[in-house]
C-alpha cells in the first residue's frame, strides 16, 4: 500500500512529462521577467492601502485551507523531485554553476513562486475582515520581498531553493494549517506556537545557509550567487524584525502600524 502510494505521487508530482520537462526560460514562462515582478509587487501594495479604505468584510477561511493545501503539495513534490533524482545532494543546496533551469525541481520553484502571488489575497483579505488587527509594516514587506525572491531563485538558478522549498512550505502548511483550525474554533490558541514555527524556520534556513558555504568556497562552486546573497539580506531582516519585535521591543510601547487604527 505504501509503495503503490508513493509511486503514484512520485508520477504526478516528479514524472509527469509536463514537470520531468519543466524549463524555465525568462521572458517566456509565466512570470519570468522583471515587469512581471514589479507589476504585482505593486498592484499588491497599491490594492493594500486602497482596500484598507474601501471594503468592509470577505470570508478568510477558505483562503486559508487552499493556501495550507497548497504548501503541503510543495513540500511533497519537492521533496519526492529531490529524493528521485539521480544526484539527490546536487538537487539539495548546491546546483553545478552551469546548471540549467529545467527539471521537477525547477517546476516546483516555479509554483513556489506564483504561489507568493497568491499569498497577496491572504494579505488583502486579512484588511476586509475582522483579522486587520494583525497587519504590521513586516507583514506586507515579508509578502512583498518573498515574490522578488521566488523570482531570483530561478532568475539566478539559486542553489538553496529545492531545501528552503522544502523547509518554508513545511512551516507554512503548519501555520496555515493552525490558522484553518482556529478559524472553524476547532483548536484552542497554542501559546508560542507561531513563533516556534518561525525560529524552526529561520533556524533550518540558517543551516541550509551553512551548508551551501561550505559547498560553494571549499568545494567546485555553486550557481545563484546573487541569489544567495539577496536571500542572507532577506532573511537576516527577516530575524532582525523577529528578534527585535519578540525578545527586545517593550510589551508597554504602542506598536507601530503602517495604517491607521479602525474601530470594526
Amino acid at each position: 500500500m505504501a509503495s503503490s502510494v508513493y509511486t503514484t505521487l512520485t508520477y504526478w508530482l516528479v514524472h509527469h512529462p509536463y514537470i520531468a520537462n519543466f524549463t524555465w526560460t525568462e521572458g517566456e514562462t509565466f512570470g519570468s521577467t522583471v515587469f512581471f515582478v514589479s507589476v504585482v509587487v505593486s498592484l499588491f501594495l497599491s490594492t493594500t492601502f486602497l482596500l484598507w479604505y474601501a471594503m468592509d468584510s470577505l470570508p478568510h477561511s477558505v483562503l486559508i485551507f487552499v493556501l495550507c493545501l497548497l504548501f503541503i503539495i510543495m513540500a511533497v513534490g519537492c521533496t519526492l523531485s529531490i529524493t528521485s533524482s539521480q544526484d539527490p545532494k546536487a538537487h539539495v543546496i548546491c546546483f553545478p554553476v552551469d546548471v540549467r533551469p529545467s527539471g521537477p525541481v525547477f517546476f516546483w520553484a516555479q509554483v513556489y513562486y506564483l504561489s507568493k502571488i497568491l499569498q497577496f489575497v491572504d494579505t488583502l483579505i486579512m484588511i476586509v475582515s475582522k483579522s486587520i488587527h494583525l497587519l504590521s509594516f513586516n507583514h506586507v514587506y515579508h509578502h512583498a520581498m518573498a515574490v522578488v525572491m521566488g523570482y531570483l531563485w530561478l532568475y539566478t538558478r539559486q542553489s538553496m531553493f529545492p531545501a528552503l522549498i522544502v523547509i518554508n512550505s513545511t512551516a507554512h502548511a503548519i501555520l496555515y494549517g493552525y490558522y484553518f483550525l482556529r478559524a472553524l474554533e476547532s483548536i484552542p490558541k497554542i501559546k508560542m506556537f507561531l513563533r516556534n514555527v518561525q525560529i524552526f524556520d529561520y533556524s533550518a534556513s540558517f543551516g541550509v545557509g551553512l551548508g551551501w558555504m561550505l559547498q560553494h568556497y571549499f568545494g567546485s562552486g555553486c550557481s545563484g550567487i546573487w541569489g544567495v546573497h539577496f536571500d542572507c539580506a532577506f532573511l537576516a531582516s527577516l530575524v532582525a524584525s523577529f528578534v527585535y519585535k519578540n525578545y527586545i521591543k517593550k510589551r508597554t510601547r504602542p506598536t507601530i502600524r503602517i495604517f491607521p487604527k479602525r474601530n470594526d
